[in-house]
């Protein structure tokens, strides 16, 4: 059983990789949709859960954690649960929130990763080129590959990932911040090439969009840039500085298997 959350496909093209193939994948964005204050799930014998999700400022992506909170597993007997988490370049003490979240329940992480993917968040930067962006991917495919082996052979107390520098502090300082400032939804805007299609409607993670001839974003906002990305016409901004910059959705991915409502 895997739950994923997934802005521009990077999360969910490794959560499609990671364990084993007929397992289910499951949006952790449409589950919150329904706002239900449990959500339960029947555990087969032996059945591992993961958790896939993207970096932002070095944590997870505040919904990730909230689903977490409402999760309750029927049949648990100390099943094995990791958490693989995909960043630009490392994850800080990412892990530490997804565990500290779980022992509320009496669970436990035994083991976590972390995948570095071609980078997307083109708030403080920009994409990578389709080079670097193709040598990353193939790097992460031989990445899943060690993954599955230790997924497979139910390793405990693995956690293989890049922490980077200082992750204590910018984990518990920074992280906080992003997740009160930037994801509000006030510097969103549609330029004139809107055609007001839709899509961006369609594959808000927060739900929060409506298209009313441009979209209107509401006040929730994950800041997962999934509507930046896919917007057809390149319509959609965030402030000035990503109106020449590049938009990306995970190549191996098709647009119609986003997170389309």
């Amino acid at each position: 059983m895997k739950f994923y959350f997934s802005g521009t496909g990077n999360s969910l093209y490794v959560a499609k990789g990671i364990g084993e193939k007929d397992e289910e994948v499951i949006p952790i964005a449409k589950l919150m949709d329904t706002k239900d204050e449990v959500y339960e799930f029947i555990l087969k014998e032996n059945e591992s859960i993961g958790f896939i999700y993207p970096i932002y400022a070095w944590g997870p992506p505040k919904m990730v954690v909230e689903f977490i909170s409402k999760i309750k597993f029927i049949n648990f007997n100390n099943n094995y649960i990791y958490a693989v988490a995909t960043c630009g370049e490392n994850i800080g003490n990412a892990m530490k929130i997804i565990n500290k979240a779980l022992t509320k329940h009496e669970m436990s992480l035994t083991s976590g990763f972390s995948v570095v993917m071609p980078n997307n968040y083109v708030i403080f930067g920009d994409i990578d080129s389709d080079d670097v962006a193709k040598e990353v991917l193939v790097k992460a495919n031989n990445r899943i590959k060690e993954i599955n082996k230790i997924i497979k052979s139910r390793e405990s107390g693995v956690f293989d990932v890049i922490k980077g520098p200082m992750p204590g502090i910018l984990t518990a300082i920074v992280n906080p911040l992003f997740t009160k400032q930037a994801t509000s939804t006030k510097s969103f805007y549609a330029n004139d090439n809107c055609t007001g299609c839709g899509i961006c409607e369609k594959v808000c993670n927060s739900n929060t969009i409506k298209v009313k001839g441009k979209p209107i974003w509401g006040k929730e906002c994950t800041g997962c840039l999934a509507c930046l990305h896919l917007c057809p016409t390149k319509a959609i901004n965030y402030g000035k500085g990503t109106e020449k910059k590049g938009r990306y959705i995970n190549p191996l991915i098709k647009r119609s298997e986003m997170n389309l409502r």
